[in-house]
This record gives structure tokens, sequence and C-alpha cells, in this order.
């Protein structure tokens, strides 16, 4: 059976919002980590088949397939397209799926994924907004669909509804995700100070380090900040950061490997995208990690680490507890609440991540899954060689 091969990952530190990276153009940000990428592994990028990146919000400087446009901004090759993907928040993870999905159908050998985003420059949701208000239209994508309305109703559809559902139907209390975020911050600080992170990061000019971890985080200071909607628990404290960054890896069929003399450092072990409630949204990295680990014969106990996307702290709390997870297990490197989530790059972040800390402790098998809008998961299971 073929395989698909991870030959390097490299991110940017993630910058907090109007930080250090605010500034810098999307493609700007995605052409560092492909430069990066090449210099690493030493490819011929004219052997690169396809650049695929994720990216949301895809207006202005990120509109135009920004994956083809950075690879172009890197100055490398004419000749190598590339594709804009939007799977929400799993967007990058899903480049990674269609990269690893083209080279273990056997019609490529060569293929980057990534993703880059500036939240900073182009705020979450803008581009919908610009687009609708010139026409009157109402905002929101699902507004004026009779289809939607006469199987949802007129429920709200935003992240801090699911995530304020989820927190209610798991009974994660406000001191619960409080705490879960305290310790993503200090598991974030811990990593940084021992250097965990060197190896995955390139730094762009003086942004050598991630900004979002606090050090003087308290649970005195997350207790007084206000809910983010009017009578719930969700606060900005328990909820992933704004943040700009990117990240790219390539992906390498067996070919490949012997022809470019490549060193791989692990393999796709499995795929897989499941969809559930889109009003909840945000749960459904549970039934997408059961639909993996049934499918691969695997239980939470064949997995080394996992990196599950803290888009809000319950989201990970509820799929802890329909899990079973080992917690000593789950983003050990802290997670979005603390290091911050470029939405379309975060998916490759986190493999990044993942493959560095599989090998710095001798981990075999990691998985990742992230909650997506429309109520979606994607899992990837990799292994480290």
């Amino acid at each position: 059976m073929p395989e698909a091969y991870i030959v390097d990952a490299v991110r940017t530190p993630v910058g907090r919002r109007g930080g250090g990276l605010s500034a810098v153009h999307p493609a700007d940000l995605g052409a560092h980590v492909l430069k990066a990428l090449v210099e690493r592994t030493g490819v011929d990028p004219a052997a690169v088949e396809d650049v695929v990146f994720g990216c949301l919000d895809t207006v202005g400087p990120q509109a135009g397939d920004i994956a083809r446009t950075a690879w172009l901004a890197a100055g490398l090759p004419e000749e190598v397209p590339g594709v804009t993907v939007d799977r929400q928040c799993g967007s990058s993870q899903q480049a990674v799926h269609f990269a690893a999905q083209g080279v273990l159908s056997g019609t490529q050998d060569l293929v980057v994924a990534g993703g880059t985003q500036n939240m900073s420059m182009i705020p979450i949701a803008f581009a919908s907004r610009q687009a609708a208000e010139p026409l009157g239209l109402t905002e929101g994508p699902y507004a004026g669909s009779a289809g939607w309305r006469a199987r949802y109703g007129d429920a709200p559809v935003n992240q801090f509804h699911g995530a304020q559902l989820i927190a209610q139907q798991w009974g994660i209390s406000r001191r619960d995700m409080e705490e879960f975020a305290l310790t993503s911050h200090r598991r974030a600080v811990r990593a940084a100070d021992e250097g965990r992170f060197d190896r995955e990061i390139t730094p762009y000019g003086d942004v050598v380090a991630d900004e979002g971890p606090r050090r003087d985080t308290t649970l005195e200071k997350m207790a007084a900040l206000k809910p983010v909607v009017e009578g719930g628990t969700i606060t900005a404290a328990v909820s992933s950061q704004v943040s700009d960054g990117a990240a790219a890896m390539l992906l390498a069929s067996e070919r490949a490997v012997r022809v470019h003399g490549l060193r791989p450092r692990a393999r796709v072990h499995h795929l897989s995208v499941r969809g559930e409630d889109p009003i909840r949204m945000l749960s459904a990295p549970i039934p997408a990690t059961a639909y993996a680990l049934k499918k691969t014969g695997m239980s939470p106990a064949d997995i080394d680490l996992v990196e599950i996307n803290e888009a809000f702290a319950p989201v990970v709390l509820a799929w802890l507890k329909e899990t079973g997870a080992d917690p000593d297990r789950v983003n050990v490197n802290g997670g979005a609440i603390a290091l911050g989530h470029p939405l379309g790059a975060t998916g490759v972040r986190l493999m990044t991540t993942l493959l560095h800390e599989l090998e710095r402790t001798g981990g075999r098998f990691g998985l990742q899954t992230m909650c997506e809008g429309g109520g979606q998961a994607n899992v990837t299971i990799i292994e480290r060689l």
C-alpha cells in the first residue's frame, strides 16, 4: 500500500492581535514558512507538484488564492501551482489531508500543505460582512435559506453559543474551564522555557517566540472577566486568542523520498473527517475521534500524544469526558487558549508541534483533531518513524 510521509514541518511564531506580526501581509507570512521548508528539506522546489494552503476570510490581502500568492512571494518556481482550502478552523488540517491523499493515490509525489492567517489585519467573519453589506443582504451565511430554517429554525449559529451549549450539556463549570485555561498557559510557558518549540519555529524578524502565553495570569484574574454572552459562563479567558501566523509541511511518496534523498520523520496513519450538529457546532471532535479509532482498530491508550484545538475550553473538556483519554497526553505544550489560533494556519501549526513533541518524547502515534464551523471535525493520526 502506498505511504504518505511527512518530511518536515515548520511554523512562524504565533503573534497576538496587534502584535509583532500584525502588519505582515499574510502572503509574506506564508512565503516565510515556505522558504524555510525548502531550505530545511533541501528539496528541489520545482519538483513540488502542488501547494495546498488553508485560509479563511479570503478578502483583501488574503484573496486571490493565497496559496499561489505565498509561493510566488517566496520567490519559488512559477510552474508550481497552489490552491486555497476553507474548512473553517480545520482548513490547513484539511490541506494536509488533500496533500496526503494526492500522494496516497499515486498521482502526486511531493506536495506542500500549510496555511496562513492574519486576523489582526482581517478580523474573523470580515469577508462575509464586506460582501453582504453593499448588496443589502442580511449578515450571515445561513440567513434567508428556507431549507436551513426549516431544519434548524432560528437558533443562533455562532461559536460562543456552541461553546455555551457544550458547557451546559457536559456539566462543565466556569471554574473547570478557567482551571483548564490556566493549565494551558502554564504548559505553554514551560514548553517555551524548555526550548520545546525552538526546532519548529522559524523566527520572523524580531518575533522569535509565541506572543500569546501569559505568565502572570491567575484564576482570580480570569474570574473577574465578564461573560461574552449575558448570563453565560464563556469568557475571553477560556477562549482561543485572535492571532497571526503561518505553517507549512512537506509530504512525500516513497518514490520521492528515494529520488530526492529525503529523510521522512513520520507517516500518515489515518485521515478522516466527520460532521455533527451545526448549532452546537464545536462538539464534532467527539464522534470524529470515535470514528477514527474504530476505523483504525485503535483505542485512546494507543495514542501517545493528542493535539485538540482549544477553540474554547469546553471543547476539550467534553472530548476528554467522552473519550476517557489521559489529560496528561493532551495538549502537553499548551493550546490555542495560550498559544493562539490563526484560523487558517492552526491545523498545520498543531501538526508541526505534534510531530516535534513525538520526537522529543519518543512517542509513536499522535492524534490531531479540531472543531470546525458547520459542526465538523478532521482527525489525523500520524506515526513517528
